[in-house]
């Protein structure tokens, strides 16, 4: 006996948009996701420097407002980076606010 198939229901927060380009036809299909969780817990330090990266600063921005080195801050990064599995600033950001491509 085949077990029952599951009940396939989309996402909350669907949305689906489709637009011509004259000679095809495209939609995109998007949803709502929860913000991507570090592996490991964040410190106080990487928590400010993580929201640092997402407005866009740069690691010498960082260390002059936190009054730190910028090789400290590099070294802070290089956490964040591992700690989120991306490879670069624009991924770590996407990934920390939800966004993650």
């Amino acid at each position: 006996m085949r077990p029952a198939p599951l009940e396939a229901r989309p996402p909350a927060g669907l949305v689906v948009e489709r637009f011509d380009d004259g000679d095809e036809e495209f939609a995109v299909i998007s949803w709502p996701v929860a913000p991507a969780a570090p592996l490991v817990p964040l410190s106080p330090a990487l928590a400010d420097v993580l929201a640092s990266v997402i407005e866009g600063h740069s690691n010498a921005q960082i260390a002059a407002r936190r009054g730190t080195s910028v090789r400290t801050v590099a070294n802070q990064m290089a956490t964040l980076l591992r700690a989120f599995g991306v490879g670069s600033r624009v991924e770590l950001a996407l990934a920390a606010s939800g966004k993650r491509r």
